[in-house]
């Protein structure tokens, strides 16, 4: 099932170590099939290296397994419940990227200092509450606190990012640690001052409808 889908996200999974977003088997990748509405998953608990298509799980909304020998994500339940309540979103992405997490380590949002944040965001990254890890208590935290933004910090766990497609989401994932490297170094030098938020809102929306091809 899904062969072309399940081979796209393995490429994508491959861009999270590529990117220095996760260390050994953490973090994962998931995507929904704009078609059927089912979802593929990254396997729980396997390396980086060894993943191929054949080890993608299949599931649908509520969780039942269609196809795959292997056990999905930890954070299987938590991705399901963000599909099901944004059905704008057809990729999601956890990492545990080490700058963005020493801001969710102290529960603190990541504030607009950088037009590359205005760009891609469109305001802050906020931070959610803690959620242990298992249900869906780490997805109803991302849908109540993720606002427009298209990734959240987890308080004391990591970082959760959203798109249209899988792609989408790597991409705003890797943003995250981009821009939270960026701040903590200036945050050392000094008091980085916060962008106003009609420059914010212009910023994004040439990014968003103006910018590329």
């Amino acid at each position: 099932m899904l062969e072309n889908l399940k081979d796209e996200l393995v490429q994508l999974l491959l861009e999270l170590p590529k990117n220095h977003l996760v260390v050994w088997t953490g973090g994962n990748v998931s995507a929904r099939d704009p078609q059927s509405g089912l979802v593929v998953i990254k396997p729980s608990g396997v390396r980086y290296e060894h993943l191929t298509g054949e080890k993608m799980v299949v599931l649908d909304l509520e969780g039942n397994i269609l196809e795959g020998d292997l056990k999905p994500s930890s954070d299987t339940a938590s991705h399901l419940y963000i599909y099901r309540n944004r059905p704008d979103v057809g990729g999601i992405v956890h990492t545990h990227s080490r700058y963005a997490t020493a801001f969710a380590a102290v529960g603190r949002p990541i504030p607009v200092y950088l037009t590359a944040q205005a760009d891609e965001f469109g305001g802050e990254i906020p931070c959610a509450g803690f959620a242990l890890i298992g249900s869906e208590e780490i997805g109803r935290q991302v849908i109540e606190q993720i606002g427009k933004s298209s990734a959240v910090l987890l308080k004391n766990h990591g970082v959760f990012a959203i798109g249209k497609n899988a792609e989408s989401a790597v991409k705003a994932a890797v943003m995250v640690e981009d821009i939270a490297a960026t701040v903590w170094m200036a945050l050392q030098i000094g008091a980085p001052e916060i962008i106003p938020p009609e420059y914010v809102a212009l910023l994004h929306d040439r990014y968003t409808h103006i910018y590329g091809q």
